[in-house]
């Protein structure tokens, strides 16, 4: 009879060793509903399981089945893959782990080597696999592969030079056939943004596409002299990607100097946009400008989620977005085309979006020497969080910050690896600033339902066939909602505010809900 120690290694073993994640399975993720491939559980972004084991009927008996420690201090803001049984994510500070997905245990851990000198604090969002490879993102800027059974390192490509803390990388990368695609971190320190691929078995750059275009390049006009060379549009949060139409979908983030546009005169492309690129090559296909010459740190970069629904009769691809600047934008994802744009939360910014979708500004709406007053707030009215999609009631769900400030205008000086502000800001005292979950029709724009947070939330949604939406709170709760009509049903404190967003997934049999919260790594499940 083998020792029962013998047995259980045996048993992880085969576990770790059965990974092999083809580019087909990426591509036909939504097919294993028991699994969560990418960090946003499939290509589109859709971020909804056919999974109703938990449901309306049965979701008041969730209980915590089990806690992962990671012991790592810092904003936890990953969302884990789960394959075939295994839970890999990420966590501040260069660290990684993998996990049993029925009880936490851990399998490995890996952490990054940081050269001497380099700080190693600094959040990571997840990571992606193909075959038995991960992949991940570090603080100090560099791409790693790691060996999925073991954790070891098996390459590590530098993106670009950290130099005293100037570009950081803080994504989960997609992979896209043969490359791992990468976008950068650091539009407030002065850097110029660029989205990266690596080949996955060699580690070797591919292409690189840069976010804010030199002199002489297409959108290169849009830029005062060499403001250019500092111009920011940074890629910090990871794309989509449409197989059929072999496009890469990725916002892009603000330019530099933040907050300050005089030394930046003209549209600032491509900062604050979508850009649609070929991802063999890196070529723009198109792109679509939220926030032309954007003076309140209004990143691009929340999910660009893509749908195939029908449009004033016709059959449309699309991608969505709900941007920072409190507009819900609808887009044809082949062309670019604007389809519409809608406010879903309290803005003073513009009067309107143009036929083209190109805003109409305000008076006072700038950063002034007394200070203006401008809704949305520096936060934005969406942010990371990840919003989610559910086929049955073909709503989009997503969480709102509700928040003004105050912003003061202020010319920079660039001092290499300090942080390239142009102006300060505020937050309206007189009106506190407050959050929402919403379920709102992507084709019309109208909210179906909301419901009130306390504060602002950082935390994201999934929607599953069991008629739930599971979202968090800056508060620490982890909540479920009925996806029709938004009654609470269900919710638990996990004693730290939620920064990320929940994913679930299935293991012989059994539904779990992760949400990770604080240091740790909460996983939910029906008692058995």
């Amino acid at each position: 009879m083998r020792p029962a120690a013998a047995v259980f290694c045996l048993a992880l073993a085969s576990l770790v060793a059965a990974q092999n994640v083809t580019y087909e399975r990426l591509v036909h993720a939504l097919d294993e509903q028991q699994n969560w491939l990418t960090y946003w559980g499939d290509y589109s972004a859709v971020r909804h399981r056919d999974l109703k084991q938990i449901s309306t009927t049965n979701v008041k008996d969730l209980r915590l089945d089990w806690i992962f420690q990671t012991g790592q201090a810092g904003s936890f803001e990953t969302v884990p893959l789960v394959v075939d049984g295994v839970m890999y994510l990420t966590a501040s500070n260069g660290y990684a782990y993998a996990l049993d997905a029925r009880s936490g245990r851990q399998l490995w851990m890996y952490k990054h080597a940081f050269p001497p000198g380099r700080k190693g604090n600094g959040v990571n969002r997840g990571f992606a696999i193909l075959g038995d490879r991960l992949f991940m993102v570090t603080p100090d800027a560099n791409v790693v592969a790691l060996d999925a059974r073991t954790g070891r390192l098996l390459w590590q490509t530098e993106m670009a030079s950290f130099n005293d803390g100037q570009y950081t990388a803080t994504l989960a990368p997609t992979v896209i056939k043969d490359k791992v695609i990468v976008g950068i971190s650091g539009a407030e320190l002065g850097i110029r943004g660029f989205i990266d691929a690596y080949d996955a078995a060699t580690g070797k750059r591919v292409w690189r596409f840069w976010t804010v275009p030199a002199k002489g390049e297409p959108g290169g006009d849009t830029w005062l002299a060499d403001s250019w060379k500092r111009g920011g549009g940074s890629t910090w949060m990871t794309g989509t990607y449409d197989p059929q139409l072999n496009t890469l979908y990725w916002g892009v983030g603000n330019p530099g100097p933040d907050l300050y546009g005089e030394s930046r005169k003209g549209d600032n492309l491509y900062t604050c946009s979508l850009v649609a690129l070929d991802p063999d090559t890196g070529k723009l296909k198109w792109h679509f400008q939220f926030t032309p010459h954007d003076l309140h740190d209004w990143d691009a970069a929340e999910t660009p989620m893509l749908l195939d629904l029908k449009w004033k009769g016709r059959d449309r691809k699309l991608v969505v977005q709900a941007n920072r600047n409190a507009f819900f934008y609808v887009l044809d994802r082949e062309t670019g085309e604007f389809l519409m744009g809608k406010p879903f939360a309290r803005q003073n910014w513009a009067s309107e979006l143009d036929a083209k979708g190109r805003p109409i500004l305000m008076k006072n709406q700038e950063p002034s020497a007394e200070g203006s007053q401008v809704c949305p707030g520096l936060a934005g009215a969406a942010n990371f969080m990840a919003p989610s999609y559910n086929p049955d009631t073909k709503w989009f769900y997503f969480a709102v910050r509700e928040q003004c400030d105050v912003y003061y205008t202020n010319a920079p000086v660039y001092i290499e690896g300090r942080p390239y502000w142009g102006s300060v800001t505020r937050a309206l005292m007189e009106e506190p600033e407050w959050g929402l979950l919403k379920a709102l029709d992507p084709l019309t724009g109208e909210t179906k339902w909301d419901f009130r947070y306390f504060h602002a939330p950082w935390a994201g949604t999934v929607s599953t066939a069991g008629g739930l939406i599971f979202a968090g709170d800056a508060d620490g709760y982890l909540m479920a909602f009925d996806a029709t009509t938004g009654k609470n049903l269900w919710k638990i404190n996990t004693g730290n505010p939620i920064v990320n967003s929940p994913m679930t997934y299935m293991v012989n049999g059994r539904q779990y809900v992760t949400m990770p919260s604080g240091s740790a790594v909460l996983t939910f499940a029906l008692p058995q």
